[in-house]
């Protein structure tokens, strides 16, 4: 496969990010950032609707409320928010291969898809996915 030079944010890996969490590794964070400084790096729009719900149902804790914590994490440099176009929509609904009925899962695999960018994640069965080559992903 060709060298990729976008990377889209698993949404657990956005707020281990943003949170500054031991879940990764300093190696993890200059690849994260090398992304960032070359104005690569990509969130799925679905992935702020995940992080609202995760805060209501108590799984993460926000030291904020959930619209200024999102405001500004989107902040950090380089990070653009993808929207789900109707490309995007399209190609979650008709991923190739065999993959799992999560939409969000699906919408950020599609996203990272249609912008031709790695997947940054630590979800095993998107990295399973990724085995059959339908996606390139970094593991963290």
């Amino acid at each position: 496969m060709s060298k990729i030079n976008k990377a889209v944010l698993d949404t657990h890996a956005f707020i281990w990010l943003m949170q500054g969490s031991k879940e990764l590794t300093g190696e993890s964070i200059k690849k994260i950032e090398s992304y960032g400084h070359n104005h690569a790096l990509y969130i799925s729009a679905i992935s702020l609707w995940e992080v609202t719900m995760l805060e209501k149902k108590g799984r993460i804790i926000l030291h904020q409320p959930c619209h200024q914590w999102l405001e500004q994490a989107l902040e950090v440099p380089g990070l653009t928010v993808e929207n789900i176009s109707p490309l995007i929509a399209v190609e979650s609904s008709q991923l190739p291969g065999e993959f799992h009925g999560d939409p969000a899962d699906r919408l950020i695999v599609a996203t990272s898809r249609t912008l031709q960018a790695m997947l940054i994640t630590r979800d095993s069965k998107i990295l399973h996915y990724s085995k059959s080559e339908h996606i390139q992903c970094i593991k963290i």
